[in-house]
């Protein structure tokens, strides 16, 4: 990377944060993804306490990328294929709050695109119902336990990791093959 280029943060909750960051960990021009928590009122939690759905927390991932690369417009067409946006507090078999699709904007620009974008997708039709995607302003980001981060790739047979991960990768490389790192 250059020289005076500004890296930028996305943070997006869309279910479990193994499938999240195992996702978005493939991406051209993302630097960094950690798995943590946002949306909540504890400071601080625990994966145990956010399990609850006590804590207001979801799952969320905390993405570093490099604008140049990879637009913000980019990380959200990905994150809208590679989850449910349309089911509230769920993905799959996971339910509860800790679960919803979240979108937390660092800045009124990121604010507009997913508003926009969320717009796009409803006039579409591409969803048979509307998405219930939260577009929340970024308050803090607590990163995920250390057995959490680059779970997937070390936890390959993991039984969660077998049967739900693989097909999102694969959704991932049919939809977006020219994001992909190489």
């Amino acid at each position: 990377m250059g020289q005076g280029q500004q890296l930028e943060k996305a943070t997006l909750a869309g279910g479990c944060f193994w499938c999240t960051e195992a996702l978005f960990r493939r991406l051209k021009g993302v630097e960094k993804v950690e798995p943590g928590y946002s949306g909540g009122h504890t400071e601080n939690p625990t994966y145990e306490q956010v399990c609850t759905g006590t804590t207001g927390h979801a799952e969320a991932v905390q993405i570093t990328y490099d604008p140049q690369v990879i637009s913000f417009r980019q990380l959200l067409e990905v994150f809208f294929t590679v989850h449910d946006p349309t089911t509230l507090n769920r993905q799959g078999e996971d339910v509860g709050t800790q679960y919803r699709s979240a979108i937390f904007y660092h800045s009124p620009e990121q604010k507009a695109i997913a508003e926009q974008m969320i717009r796009e997708l409803d006039q579409s039709g591409q969803f048979a119902s509307p998405v219930v995607t939260e577009v929340v302003p970024y308050r803090a980001f607590y990163r995920a336990e250390d057995y959490h981060l680059n779970f997937f790739e070390r936890n390959p047979n993991q039984l969660y990791c077998r049967a739900i991960i693989p097909p999102k990768l694969a959704k991932l490389s049919k939809n977006h093959q020219s994001l992909l790192a190489t």
